[in-house]
């Protein structure tokens, strides 16, 4: 029970700490409250915008971004290489026994080109070819006289640096 003023709830007069004894004092408890609550559930929440935090930077570090996104192409390897080139228009050759060519992220064919070709020509862009170094050169030097033939002034091959 609790104590105030030196009387128990029980009506009883404490006179002197001393005469307290065990066996006097079993009725006696004392119940101690907060006065106020805490909540510490922001705490937990803390923590788990730091894990996510921590997993978009480790994923950011550990990713691989690819310049046209869907087509991977393992191009060969050249210490020479141009400035950035502005107003172009990627070209992409894939490799295998079936190569594929994408004008902006699309499949076409020779025959497609043609127009495509004509459009960059309006727009005064200079064409950049991907090509995988599995491609065949018959097909890259036949896509790169296209482009020539169609009045395009620039023609440039790419290649990634040497690791």
């Amino acid at each position: 029970m609790r104590l105030k003023h030196g009387r128990t709830f029980d009506g009883e007069r404490l006179h002197l700490v001393g005469s307290l004894k065990p066996e006097n004092l079993r009725h006696l408890t004392v119940k101690l409250s907060r006065t106020t609550n805490y909540n510490f559930g922001w705490l937990l929440l803390i923590g788990l915008v730091d894990l996510a935090f921590l997993l978009v930077f480790f994923l950011l570090l550990t990713s691989n971004f690819i310049l046209q996104q869907g087509i991977s192409i393992s191009m060969p390897f050249s210490r020479f290489s141009l400035g950035p080139q502005t107003n172009q228009q990627i070209i992409s050759i894939t490799g295998g026994a079936v190569p594929a060519i994408y004008f902006q992220d699309q499949r076409v064919t020779m025959e497609q080109l043609g127009p495509l070709l004509e459009a960059a020509k309006r727009k005064d862009q200079s064409i950049i070819i991907k090509a995988d170094r599995s491609a065949s050169y018959e097909i890259v030097a036949e896509l790169t006289n296209a482009a020539l033939e169609h009045g395009i002034t620039s023609v440039a091959l790419a290649a990634t640096p040497p690791r």
